[in-house]
């Protein structure tokens, strides 16, 4: 199906059941992302919100809140696109099946954006950002934002659409010191590619023009996400995927899309900035209040008709994991054709994506002899954590694949398998003082923190304990203790204090573990503030564990030393206790949730769902 706009998309899911709508004016402010983390945790349908209070424009959620759906969406060009993608990453296939490749050369054909010249690309009218659905999230957000924009810059050196970047940074359009209807706030993070345009404008002293396109085709939201080989360009991912050519204007200088429902249009300019957030994130927990690039804001509009996308964000799953699933059966094998030697690498998204990775590799570097510790692992790994987001990562476990098929979604046959092979004298490698996501504050700083790899290869060297072993539930100072899995045990100890307090407490319990000398069965130890919650499924595990530690602070070891500048242990002991300096959790509001219980009560247009 071919869809020249997003009502197209509305009107087909609902014409074949993918899509409720919501007749009852619901509040902008929390109502409608409650109602929208309670239809997707049901794997419920999409959501055409026809009554936005405050606004006169329609919303849409949650039309990417199954990849059933999503791929329903995108039937009728899904093949046609990752045979493209494909053929990206190795042209020479085209050469070599010239006919087996005939359909990606008749699907790029829509490849190229089209320029519509003179005159108003669409019947579009201005309006004002106060017009547009003032969409709230969270209690603590700093104010409305949009959460599926299209932000388009140029290259200042090198103008023009082929050297464009579309990208999904979030928009706030309210709150904090921002002035209503003249300036909008723009999160992006340093290494995005608009970032790269707004540092040229910088040097060269101009204001960087950008545009924000809401709404359109659903291909044109997705393209905006996807890591795409080198060279090809998210507009020409866009037409590919749509079936349809990315058709565009430029009015005041501005470029518009000609399929977007809104548009807003400003400048960039050099040094400014203001207060962005706090904003409810992925990993679970607010993105606090810093300085980010302030838009002024030229012109907006919006076209007949309009409809507002909007998703949630917060403790994954979310909506935005469907996004990651998506991606990654689009691009396939091009985490191999980028980094030959890897198999798979595996942002968890229970972690929160960017806090963890887990990967498998190959270990070629001796053939001659039996492998017996990691070589082409640490190469790989090094790549790993050099490329795109994946530099983002505090932890990557990975592993070679031998005699044993291993899979990197077995979260806990991936971890076993390390676990039960890994030397932690000598295959722990650290990368202090580097840069992470933007949005962890498990760190030192904004964008700082640390790395460390655990690899392994070969044969087992332990027996995973399956049970809490007796002597860890007499620990000083631990006030319980609970089996994770084989291997894991969470220890509950006291509040965290400060990061001088806790080096002589994890010393102590280290040094407790140490004169028990029965525990090499228990690689990993977890400290926690709630080991019942840590252990109750894998899901809280990965979570509290990975967005609460910074590796080099956090991790402590049993009968640790160092040897010629390598550090090692007996047992990894992890310090995931929630510190002062994080960030606070994302808490549903109980008033919000008993206001909203009115839509899914018989007569509500929700009621169909089981919850």
């Amino acid at each position: 199906m071919v869809y020249h706009s997003l009502e197209a998309c509305v009107a087909d899911l609902e014409k074949h059941g993918h899509l409720v709508r919501i007749r009852e004016e619901v509040d902008p402010r929390l109502e409608m992302a409650a109602i929208h983390m309670k239809v997707f945790e049901a794997g419920g349908p999409a959501l055409l919100f026809e009554n936005v209070k405050g606004s006169e424009f329609r919303a849409v959620s949650n039309l990417f809140g199954t990849v059933e759906r999503s791929k329903f969406i995108f039937r009728d060009t899904w093949d046609a696109v990752q045979n493209v993608i494909a053929l990206r990453s190795d042209p020479m296939q085209a050469l070599k099946h010239p006919f087996r490749n005939i359909g990606a050369g008749l699907a790029a054909k829509n490849a190229l954006p089209a320029r519509k010249s003179g005159g108003s690309p669409v019947a579009l009218r201005e309006i004002r950002i106060s017009d547009l659905p003032q969409i709230k999230h969270w209690q603590m957000d700093g104010g409305a934002f949009v959460t599926l924009p299209q932000v388009y810059s140029e290259d200042p050196d090198k103008p023009g659409i082929m050297n464009a970047n579309l990208g999904m940074y979030r928009i706030q359009l309210s709150g904090n010191d921002y002035e209503m209807n003249q300036e909008v706030g723009v999160h992006f993070q340093i290494h995005r590619g608009i970032g790269i345009h707004q540092d040229k404008a910088n040097r060269r002293g101009e204001p960087l023009k950008v545009s924000c396109f809401i709404g359109g085709p659903p291909a044109h939201t997705l393209s905006a996400v996807m890591p795409l080989p080198e060279g090809m360009s998210e507009l020409t991912f866009a037409g590919l995927l749509a079936g349809r050519r990315f058709r565009y204007s430029y009015m005041d200088g501005y470029c518009v899309s000609n399929d977007a429902d809104f548009v807003i249009t400003g400048e960039i300019h050099p040094g400014e900035t203001k207060p962005e957030g706090p904003f409810g994130d992925h990993l679970g927990y607010y993105s606090l209040t810093h300085d980010f690039p302030v838009m002024r804001v030229h012109k907006v509009y919006a076209r007949p008709g309009a409809i507002f996308p909007f998703t949630v964000v917060g403790r994954p799953p979310q909506e935005d994991t469907a996004f990651g699933a998506l991606i990654h059966e689009l691009t396939g094998d091009a985490i191999k054709q980028e980094i030959p030697g890897v198999k798979e690498v595996h942002a968890v998204d229970a972690a929160g994506v960017h806090p963890l990775l887990f990967a498998i590799g190959s270990e070629r570097y001796a053939p001659y002899q039996p492998v017996e510790r990691p070589a082409e692992l640490l190469t790989l790994a090094n790549r790993i954590l050099g490329t795109g987001q994946l530099s983002l990562a505090k932890y990557l476990f990975i592993a070679a694949e031998d005699t044993q098929p291993l899979d990197t979604h077995d979260v806990e046959g991936f971890l076993t398998h390390i676990l039960a092979r890994i030397d932690l004298r000598r295959d722990l490698h650290f990368q202090t003082n580097t840069t992470i996501d933007t949005l962890d504050y498990s760190g030192t700083g904004l964008n700082a923190g640390s790395k460390v790899v655990f690899a392994a290869v070969g044969a087992p060297r332990r027996e995973l304990c399956r049970e809490v072993p007796e002597a860890m539930r007499a620990l000083p100072g631990i006030v319980d203790a609970s089996l994770v899995m084989p291997g894991i045990v969470a220890l509950r100890g006291g509040a965290f204090a400060s990061y001088e307090a806790a080096g002589r407490e994890l010393n102590d319990l280290c040094e407790a573990i140490r004169a028990n000398g029965t525990l090499d069965g228990c690689p990993l130890i977890i400290l926690c503030d709630d080991c019942r919650f840590l252990s109750a499924e894998l899901n809280n595990f990965l979570w509290a564990t990975f967005t609460r530690s910074n590796p080099s602070h956090d991790i402590y070891g049993v009968n640790s030393r160092y040897e010629f500048k390598h550090w090692g242990c007996d047992n990894v002991v992890i310090d995931a206790r929630v510190k002062p300096h994080q960030a606070p959790p994302l808490i549903p509001d109980p008033e919000v949730e008993r206001r909203i219980e009115r839509l899914f009560a018989k007569g509500g247009s929700l009621s169909g769902i089981k919850l």
